[in-house]
């Protein structure tokens, strides 16, 4: 009986192997389909990888929170337009970002505790066209390998009126790089708590 319980016991995991596993189908999730983004349109493609992701979009016109992928709407191509992403919790990394790039209509994004974000994230961010017109509001809140370059890298984002930032262990020089991100966005509202 010994001999059979030896048998069936599942052997050890090595160490880091579920960890590894997540990394990887984190990755999965973010490759950008370009076939997609031309079938259903950038804002329905882009709602799919966010919602996919674990983050919430808010259509135009919509005061509701979509977080169902499943009960994305449906309708004529280019009907339902993205306003607002906020991305707590989610999994979306660099790698997803090309899916940003025909929104046009988005507003608001909040980033908290995304642990794939990090400076390339916020460079690509600000170096997306549509995003540096239509880009009012970002809350980068509780990511972790976000440093002063990235925050300095946001300086694109000419029409962005308010940034909030909280608990960026990563931003070593404050004084510094707030002002010459102030020096960069004079009309910015910035608001701080990383102490």
């Amino acid at each position: 009986m010994m001999v059979l319980g030896r048998l069936v016991r599942k052997p050890p995991s090595p160490p880091g192997s579920c960890r590894a596993f997540w990394g990887w189908l984190n990755a999965v999730f973010n490759k950008v389909d370009y076939e997609r983004i031309q079938a259903v349109g950038p804002d329905r493609a882009a709602s799919e990888w966010l919602l996919r992701c674990g983050a919430l979009v808010r259509f135009q016109g919509s005061p509701k929170w979509q977080q169902d992928y499943n009960g994305l709407p449906t309708g004529p191509l280019g009907k339902y337009k993205i306003e607002a992403i906020n991305a707590t919790d989610s999994c979306i990394m660099y790698r997803g970002f090309d899916y940003l790039d025909g929104l046009e209509h988005v507003r608001d994004i909040k980033l908290e505790k995304c642990m794939y974000i990090q400076d390339e994230c916020l460079q690509r961010l600000s170096e997306t066209n549509n995003l540096q017109k239509s880009l009012l509001q970002l809350k980068i809140i509780s990511c972790g390998n976000v440093t002063d370059k990235g925050i300095l890298a946001l300086h694109k984002l000419m029409n962005l009126k308010y940034l909030y930032l909280s608990d960026l262990p990563g931003i070593r020089e404050k004084e510094t790089t707030f002002h010459a991100l102030q020096q960069a966005l004079p009309e910015l509202e910035l608001e701080l708590d990383l102490d």
